[in-house]
């Protein structure tokens, strides 16, 4: 059974002590609550909207909703977060804004039947009308959660274009009666859904990914204080951003930008990232004798700053769902090589903001790279400008927020009439 968490380390490395802007944490049906004290909406009572996700990291998923919550925060929505896993990030940006996040403090790779029931008396006490579920196992968890509180609108949302093997896809297919709309954040994943059958076709909805085009801009007092920081002035830098897992098949990079090694002399990859591949990964670097071209940076809060410092991006991920990092990268103005996968070839328009390469091919994407580099200054810098013009026009926050919040308005209408 999950415990009642005395201090904020046990729920997060990521930040410090509770302040004397939090209340103490409290137990409710044996989960752990952070709450901070907000001013109640008196002039109507506010909608209200449970967010339930496998967890709060810094991956992609988790910081999407993070955006996507204090911004609905702001227009008005009452809102909290269910995290199936102790959060380890983001606690207190969400509590500075008045968003509750309750921890049913399981444990990955290990099921509860007990959770089941706390995440559905949660739920049925706080009575919200729409409840809105992230990844793949919160998705499960919130569908059956509602056979115990039944609020008006479940919302499903598959962050990625392969969510799982047959044993999952059976899951989501089995109790999908159950939700109401299922979401994917690219035209390939609602594809790959609805072919396998997971999803029926009339059920299931695109909304991308969206980035704070405000935070990621072009910054020239930041690109000079991050490339001295870095010792990296006269250098040509690539960025690549993300986990040392599986799916970003990082030794397929490192074997490219090794083919480069011998061509370009002032070449540097900043790898910006962290994850249980992370010693295989370094070790591939130091027997291709790279240490001093490759940078590990580990985890950056700073990654508008970071994106400035650098030249062009490169992402050589084997499955995607809607990278985050390409249109954070894109809205830093920076030329990007992407592999052709999931989501990637909805923000990089090929040949007009960077280039697109098949998966698995360290040498295509060598030369891909190779060609970018061989670009001038100023080619590279329209290249950009193309990139951050086209995320700005299609995937800005604000512009995606609305239309969640539309989504959710539309379904309790249906529902009105029913």
């Amino acid at each position: 059974m999950p415990t009642r968490h005395k201090s904020s380390k046990a729920l997060s490395t990521s930040c410090s002590a509770p302040s004397s802007r939090w209340l103490p944490y409290e137990c409710v049906t044996g989960v752990t609550v952070i709450r901070k004290t907000t001013t109640a909406l008196t002039s109507r009572e506010p909608f209200r909207l449970a967010y339930l996700t496998t967890g709060l990291s810094y991956g992609g998923a988790e910081t999407q909703l993070k955006h996507i919550v204090i911004e609905l925060k702001s227009r008005g929505w009452e809102i909290i977060i269910i995290s199936m896993l102790p959060p380890i990030a983001y606690n207190r940006e969400l509590a500075d804004s008045g968003i509750e996040v309750i921890s049913l403090n399981m444990r990955r790779g290990k099921l509860r039947a007990g959770a089941l029931f706390e995440a559905g008396s949660i739920l049925r006490r706080w009575r919200p009308h729409v409840v809105h579920s992230f990844m793949v196992h919160a998705n499960i968890l919130a569908r059956l959660s509602r056979l115990i509180h039944w609020a008006p609108v479940q919302i499903s949302s598959a962050r990625n274009t392969h969510e799982g093997g047959n044993l999952r896809m059976l899951a989501y297919r089995l109790t999908d009666p159950i939700c109401d709309m299922t979401t994917q954040v690219s035209q390939a994943g609602v594809k790959r859904c609805v072919t396998i059958g997971a999803v029926p076709e009339g059920k299931i909805r695109m909304i991308p990914n969206g980035v704070e085009t405000e935070s990621f801009r072009p910054h020239p007092e930041l690109r000079q204080r991050l490339r001295t920081e870095f010792n990296i002035d006269d250098a040509l830098v690539w960025l690549a951003v993300g986990r040392f897992e599986k799916q970003k098949d990082y030794p397929n990079l490192i074997r490219a930008f090794a083919k480069l090694a011998t061509n370009r002399s002032n070449a540097i990859l900043l790898v910006v990232g962290e994850g249980s591949l992370e010693r295989e990964i370094t070790s591939l670097v130091a027997s291709l004798g790279l240490q001093e071209r490759i940078r590990f940076l580990g985890v950056r809060r700073d990654m508008p700053a970071v994106m400035n410092a650098a030249d062009a991006f490169v992402l050589a991920s084997s499955w995607e769902g809607m990278p985050n990092t390409l249109l954070e990268a894109s809205a830093s103005e920076l030329p990007i090589v992407a592999t052709d996968v999931g989501g990637s070839r909805e923000i990089v328009i090929d040949r007009q903001t960077g280039l697109l390469v098949p998966p698995h091919d360290s040498q295509a994407l060598a030369e891909a790279m190779q060609n970018i580099m061989g670009l001038t200054a100023a080619e590279r810098t329209r290249l950009g400008q193309a990139g951050r013009t086209f995320v700005d026009e299609n995937f800005g926050l604000r512009s995606i927020t609305s239309v969640w919040e539309s989504l959710y308005s539309d379904l309790l209408e249906q529902k009105k009439g029913l």
